[in-house]
């Protein structure tokens, strides 16, 4: 089968490679017809990670089954299936509590907890960036679609990550209808978050970011953009709040945040939902930062390449701020997210700009990882129809 190679640092080859196949009585195996390119991929694209060369890249996975394992029983071949980036048993303490994305089973280090496909330290799990792809628990993990699967596959795919992780952010931030709502970041999980606030009835939503082609696109939801290039931010809500500041935020960015002039800051949008949010408000932070980051050192300094970043913790306790961390839960929200869909009430291929076949992976990769005007969200098709 073909699938998109991680080569090294700013290298996708897609090659040839062993066909997935069955291992486990309850896996089941995806033929994939739609996977996204994600802003998590990108931390990897770029040697941000420690993801090893040679493996599968992508989790934002859909699809159709076309076999199962002998102790499958509530999927079967030929139903349309999108997969929770979380791989996740169903029967460790955390899955119990709901917290799929923790799953002990799962991840083969003790120590540690969660595992994902193709994703850097989650496993040794390849990724969907490719024809096929082996389902663990194929009847926890995948969930079915409805008849307009195949019809509407960029709306549903988004169900795999960024639309359940964006509604996650609104989750931890305690977003309320009538709530007024910042969320740093405007890429596609910021734009998700901005769509799930919209959705719980926030009364206001403001979007930082410095990107004019990704701040129009959440206008365009009903979104307020403040540009950091020209405006500062944490002013632009208080004037807006009788100084007192958003009720909730969101932190879709992660730790490869920079300014406008391409300085990576760790700390920047955490600081700035701290200065901006108001006393007593909840902060939701779904952006990705890591424990260990290879680049860290020259981008921004020892520190940080530790995942030691220098927060304004003094002054987040000083206003009784409560934060949320870590990746989300996506069987918690897609079941929900996916009748919001199903029944017209949600359209989150907003966000695509491109669709392309999975032999472009190089090209799209590199496009995206430049943030080239316009390239805010890629799907890709291994069995080459858009």
């Amino acid at each position: 089968m073909k699938a998109a190679i991680y080569d090294g640092p700013r290298t996708v080859t897609v090659k040839d490679v062993p066909d997935a196949r069955i291992e486990h009585p309850c896996d089941i195996l995806v033929k994939i017809t739609t996977t996204n390119i994600c802003g998590s991929d990108l931390h990897m694209y770029e040697g941000r990670s420690s993801f090893e060369t040679g493996r599968t890249l992508g989790h934002e996975n859909l699809g159709q089954v076309v076999e199962v394992g002998p102790a499958v029983s509530k999927v079967a071949v030929g139903d349309w299936v999108v997969m929770p980036f979380n791989i996740a048993c169903g029967f460790c303490k955390q899955c119990e509590r709901g917290l799929t994305s923790y799953c002990l089973t799962m991840q083969p280090k003790p120590a540690m907890a969660g595992a994902a496909y193709g994703f850097a330290e989650m496993g040794p799990y390849q990724g969907g960036q490719a024809e096929l792809l082996r389902v663990p628990y194929g009847d926890f993990n995948a969930l079915r679609l409805g008849e307009d699967a195949a019809e509407r596959q960029l709306d549903y795919v988004m169900l795999a990550d960024i639309f359940p992780t964006g509604y996650h952010a609104t989750e931890m931030a305690n977003v309320k209808p009538g709530d007024q709502t910042l969320v740093y970041g405007a890429g596609p999980v910021g734009l998700m978050a901005v769509y799930s606030a919209i959705i719980r009835g926030a009364g206001r939503v403001w979007v930082a970011d410095h990107r004019r082609d990704r701040l129009q696109v959440a206008e365009d939801l009903g979104a307020i953009a403040i540009d950091t290039a020209e405006q500062d931010v944490a002013e632009v809500v208080k004037d807006a709040t009788l100084g007192l500041g958003a009720d909730n935020g969101c932190e879709c960015v992660g730790y490869q945040a920079h300014d406008p002039q391409g300085q990576e800051d760790a700390s920047l949008t955490l600081n700035g939902l701290i200065e901006a949010v108001r006393f007593c408000g909840d902060i939701g932070v779904v952006g990705v930062f890591l424990p260990e980051d290879p680049g860290g050192a020259e981008a921004q300094g020892e520190l940080e390449a530790k995942g030691k970043i220098p927060i304004d913790f003094g002054m987040m306790w000083f206003k009784g701020q409560r934060m949320g961390t870590g990746q989300a839960p996506v069987k918690r929200y897609n079941r929900a997210l996916r009748d919001l869909i199903a029944a017209g009430r949600a359209e989150p291929s907003f966000v695509v700009s491109h669709e392309l076949g999975l032999d472009q992976a190089p090209e799209a990769y590199e496009h995206f990882d430049a943030r080239d005007e316009g390239w805010i969200k890629v799907a890709l098709h291994p069995d080459g129809h858009g």
